[in-house]
């Protein structure tokens, strides 16, 4: 087994990725003022970030893999029931994947994504034409703790990514115009992408009762984030309506139960080996969370994201393939 990338790779690693995204940002500025997404920004109006793709008719809308218990080959099952990463991917993308990398916990814990499963993304990325494909989040904990011990660090630049840590230069202000969201520093590195996969791993959360896609977005902003718990919920469908993701992969391999976020006793896991691939994050979560005994209409955001027609909660809706 290689040894975990040095501080010396990691800091060449994460400068490159800054210098790539940095010398690009013209583009994605160029690319937005076609879609009218820079003059709402500058207008005040409310902002979205859309990196979906052509919904495909002939293919499923969600994707749920459950038989064997090798993460990588669960993932790589679902991509593929999906229709495969070039449906999402094409030659020349920059692509940001933003993982739970919240806690200073291992893989056996389930408090962040598994490892092995943001590296098979990672390699079907490439696999598909990536140009470029960067790693990031904004742990609640120390970042480069969170970062190493989750294993994703590791996993992720052995596939070849771009490990991106939260720097305070990594974030650019965005007017957002959501009913709790405001103003907000978003990671540069996911709204700089050319697509973005949102990679969330399903677990209880104490205060939301349940987290998985749309809470993962809470990983995309900085500044004072326990203000936001105020009003979870509304913060929640805010950061869905701003960020509408190439694609959801969710971990369902191992899930935390109980005690969640961090979590931190083997006890309150259990190993499901599920993953779930999908275009719809509504779905997705409402999917995910009767993995840990909940209901969609009994979470509040899955609520509100289905009011405000981000997605849908209502899985008769959705075409779905089981693998």
């Amino acid at each position: 087994m290689s040894e975990p990338p040095s501080r010396r790779e990691a800091l060449k690693r994460i400068g490159t990725a800054a210098v790539m995204f940095g010398g690009t940002g013209a583009l994605a500025r160029l690319s937005w003022d076609r879609n009218g997404v820079a003059a709402k920004e500058n207008s005040g109006q409310r902002m979205v970030r859309d990196f979906r793709v052509e919904p495909r008719a002939d293919l499923p809308e969600m994707a749920i893999s459950k038989q064997g218990e090798d993460p990588t080959a669960l993932t790589l099952a679902a991509l593929g029931a999906l229709g495969g990463m070039g449906r999402f991917i094409k030659k020349g993308d920059r692509v940001a994947i933003k993982p739970n990398i919240g806690w200073d916990r291992s893989p056996i814990h389930a408090a962040n994504t598994n490892p092995e499963v943001v590296a098979a993304v990672v390699r079907a990325a490439y696999d598909a034409g990536a140009k470029h494909v960067v790693v990031t989040d904004f742990s609640c904990n120390e970042p480069q703790r969170s970062f190493q011990r989750s294993g994703i660090w590791k996993a992720a630049y052995d596939a070849g990514a771009e490990i991106v840590l939260p720097a305070d230069h990594e974030f650019k202000t965005i007017r957002m115009g959501g009913k709790v969201l405001d103003e907000w520093p978003v990671l540069r590195p996911i709204i700089e992408a050319d697509k973005v996969i949102n990679m969330p791993i399903a677990k209880h959360h104490s205060l939301a009762r349940f987290t998985c896609s749309m809470k993962n977005w809470y990983g995309l902003i900085g500044g004072r984030r326990n203000r936001l718990h105020q009003d979870i919920h509304t913060s929640i469908a805010d950061l869905a309506t701003f960020m509408r993701p190439t694609l959801t992969v969710i971990d369902a391999y191992r899930v935390l139960m109980r005690n969640g976020p961090q979590g931190g006793n083997v006890d309150d896991t259990k190993q499901m080996n599920t993953i779930i691939a999908t275009i719809d994050q509504v779905a997705g979560d409402a999917y995910a969370c009767e993995l840990i005994g909940e209901k969609a209409d009994g979470i509040g955001y899955i609520r509100q994201a289905h009011q405000r027609g981000i997605g849908t909660m209502d899985l008769r809706k959705i075409r779905m393939k089981e693998v």
